[in-house]
């Protein structure tokens, strides 16, 4: 099992809904401002703006929340955001890239470094890790949109790359540059996608046993529960045995 999602569900399971929740909002809210404020405060006429409303409903953000955020733009309210990427590394040599939103350049990058140095990993200059991810689309259905085939079909038709399904939903791969392109041929094919975002796919994994996979999860969990980082992925690998220790 690779990437970090497996470790979301775990955190989830052991109690911290409410507080992943709050905080998720807080993020999915910041990246509807920064949207609204690039553009248009209209989704219609603002592409990026529409992907951030769509994530944040696949989510459940209440529409209020949702509101608020674009009039927070469309007011000149608030800080202004830059986009900002960390690259380092973590236990066992695993690699990790860490996208932010921040309005204070050196109060984030003193905290994620702080956070890496605590638990045992460190932070590197640009591009030191990120040559071994690809920067791609990643589109997702839930399950009742089709079973298999059916979107394998229409991700084939839509110019995708890859598509993986399982019992949670299916999850369409698709090149940076043609992720709008392909969503919204998706969409005519599939109707409207769950999440339309772009990822850091590692192109190769690095297996970590249990001492380090907990060391991973405890800096992935901090560098998530920093307000200004928005995402978070890394190259590791875990056997089926070390994720049933880590679930107990």
């Amino acid at each position: 099992m690779a990437g970090h999602s497996q470790f979301k569900n775990i955190m989830h399971r052991k109690g911290r809904q409410d507080s992943v929740r709050s905080k998720m909002f807080s993020k999915l809210a910041r990246e509807i401002t920064v949207a609204a404020k690039a553009g248009l405060p209209d989704p219609t006429m603002n592409a990026s703006l529409r992907l951030a409303i769509q994530n944040a409903k696949a989510q459940s953000m209440p529409k209020d929340n949702i509101d608020r955020a674009i009039k927070k733009a469309a007011g000149n309210d608030g800080e202004n955001y830059d986009a900002v990427r960390y690259e380092g590394y973590g236990p066992g040599g695993t690699a990790i890239i860490v996208e932010a939103l921040t309005d204070n350049r050196n109060r984030t990058a003193s905290n994620v470094r702080s956070i890496f140095t605590k638990a045992g990993g460190a932070l590197g200059e640009t591009g030191s890790v990120s040559f071994s991810f690809d920067h791609v689309g990643e589109i997702t259905y839930k399950p009742t949109v089709g079973d298999a085939d059916k979107v394998m079909e229409a991700a084939i038709e839509a110019g995708a790359d890859d598509v993986e399904s399982d019992e949670e939903g299916h999850t369409i791969i698709c090149g940076f540059e043609a992720m709008n392109e392909v969503a919204k041929a998706l969409e005519a094919t599939l109707g409207e996608a769950e999440t339309v975002k772009a990822i850091w796919r590692a192109q190769n994994n690095v297996p970590v046993d249990e001492e380090k996979a907990q060391s991973l999860m405890k800096l992935i969990d901090s560098l998530e529960d920093d307000d200004d980082v928005q995402n978070v992925y890394s190259n590791f690998e875990v056997s089926e045995e070390v994720m049933a220790k880590l679930s107990a």
